[in-house]
């Protein structure tokens, strides 16, 4: 019987920076019932407020729930509130050099934007964020600029000489994650069985980028199961097939045990 089940946000619980809708909401909720459930995004913790925490009761089964932004550089869990367990942050210097490292990138790749929605790299504390249309883009502008991620992934290759010290992934619709070496979604994952005690053979990963430098990459390599999705309508299968496996092996530990 698994034990945790953890999530990727953006492209597969929910559309690229748009919240939850009703039908995810409740059986995201129905699976805490049942099971303890992690999320890591590259996202920031202001927008798991946003798409996720937003749209879920505020119930017990918030127990259940751990949360990690910025591809698990950051670790919360809730009591009567939620609390900062950890946050592997960038040093100012750090900063300065990650990001003058991106706007060469992007130059040196050559890659031409024509319009921009906010701003294109974000500091998120523990990890830099390159949003190739901005932060506010349309969902309908990201979806189409990058579908086979041959842009990002010219920019990650300069990059990955540029600073070779930084873990670089791709993540999102139009976006590249930098974090500190070492740090990523394997990371997080290490994180969620040292703090929760719980096995990688006891966890199962459903993510939208289990492709070679997608930012759910590195959790397969960890020896994680792990379910690709295309998308969250995809990913409302999984969970009703988890909801139901689950459901079914707690019927019949009960049968067993005489409960």
């Amino acid at each position: 019987m698994k034990k945790l089940i953890v999530f990727d946000l953006d492209g597969t619980l929910a559309q690229s920076k748009s919240p939850l809708n009703a039908e995810s909401s409740a059986l995201l909720h129905d699976l805490l019932g049942v099971v303890k459930v992690a999320v890591i995004s590259g996202g920031a913790w202001p927008q798991f407020e946003k798409q996720l925490l937003s749209n879920l009761p505020h119930d017990d089964f918030l127990v259940n729930l751990s949360l990690l932004p910025t591809c698990g550089t950051k670790f919360f869990q809730f009591t009567e509130v939620w609390k900062e367990l950890y946050s592997e942050d960038f040093t100012a210097d750090q900063k300065r050099k990650i990001i003058s490292s991106l706007n060469e990138a992007v130059r040196m790749a050559g890659i031409a934007v024509e319009r921009t929605w906010g701003e294109t790299v974000e500091d998120r504390g523990s990890q830099i964020t390159y949003s190739a249309l901005g932060q506010q883009a349309p969902l309908e502008e990201k979806s189409k600029w990058d579908p086979d991620f041959a842009k990002r992934g010219k920019i990650k290759a300069i990059l990955d000489t540029l600073i070779p010290e930084c873990s670089v992934q791709i993540g999102g619709a139009t976006s590249i994650d930098v974090t500190r070496h070492g740090i990523d979604k394997a990371y997080g994952i290490n994180k969620l069985r040292d703090i929760l005690g719980i096995p990688l053979n006891q966890m199962i990963y459903v993510g939208d980028a289990l492709f070679p430098d997608g930012n759910d990459y590195p959790v397969e390599q960890v020896g994680v199961i792990a379910i690709p999705v295309r998308d969250p309508n995809e990913t409302k299968r999984v969970m009703e097939t988890i909801i139901a496996c689950l459901a079914d092996d707690q019927q019949v530990r009960s049968f067993e045990v005489g409960v």
